[in-house]
């Protein structure tokens, strides 16, 4: 991660071309991330944005400390998403866009994707918080367990056995009990 490195410490010294790769970078498991927790398309854009843009005005102050920056990204990710569940309602919205992009393509397909994406957001939502948060940092937006625990301020092996729970949760609200 050398290179990460180098690229976060041009980006805090104030080079825009750096921030611009680390935002290229990121940009997609940010959204991810974002999407599943407020599962509106418009919102995880704008929200992405926002972490992006505490980011930018936060990166002189940000310091490598044998961690990703990832890590920290996330916590500005994480805390961005509880002020705005804090702020909306929580009733389901649905865009025109997500509509368009429902619209589109083979419908047998899309059904059957969209079920089993209502499927997996329904049974993530039935997990306590902690194996929710766990589970949607690591599979969803792709981190290390390192980098959830830094994120979510937990030791290495919380975060496993959070982990574990949420995957062994998953399977029986999704597949019923296996073998009995």
């Amino acid at each position: 991660m050398l290179i990460e490195e180098q690229i976060v410490q041009r980006a805090v010294n104030g080079d825009r071309e750096a921030f611009t790769a680390l935002y290229d970078r990121h940009f997609d498991k940010i959204y991810r991330y974002i999407y599943v927790k407020v599962r509106s398309q418009a919102e995880a854009e704008d929200l992405t944005q926002d972490v992006f843009i505490k980011a930018y005005e936060a990166i002189k102050s940000y310091k490598w400390r044998d961690l990703p920056f990832t890590a920290w990204l996330f916590k500005i990710a994480h805390n961005r998403v509880i002020d705005h569940v804090r702020k909306t309602a929580k009733e389901k919205k649905t865009s025109l866009d997500e509509a368009g992009a429902i619209a589109s393509g083979d419908p047998v397909y899309m059904t059957e994707q969209n079920f089993e994406i209502y499927q997996l957001k329904d049974a993530l939502t039935k997990l306590p918080d902690a194996q929710r948060e766990v589970a949607t940092l690591r599979f969803i937006a792709e981190l290390s367990i390192a980098e959830v625990a830094v994120t979510l301020g937990k030791s290495e092996g919380t975060v496993k056995a959070l982990q574990f729970n949420a995957i062994a949760s998953l399977r029986k609200l999704l597949y019923g009990k296996i073998n009995g």
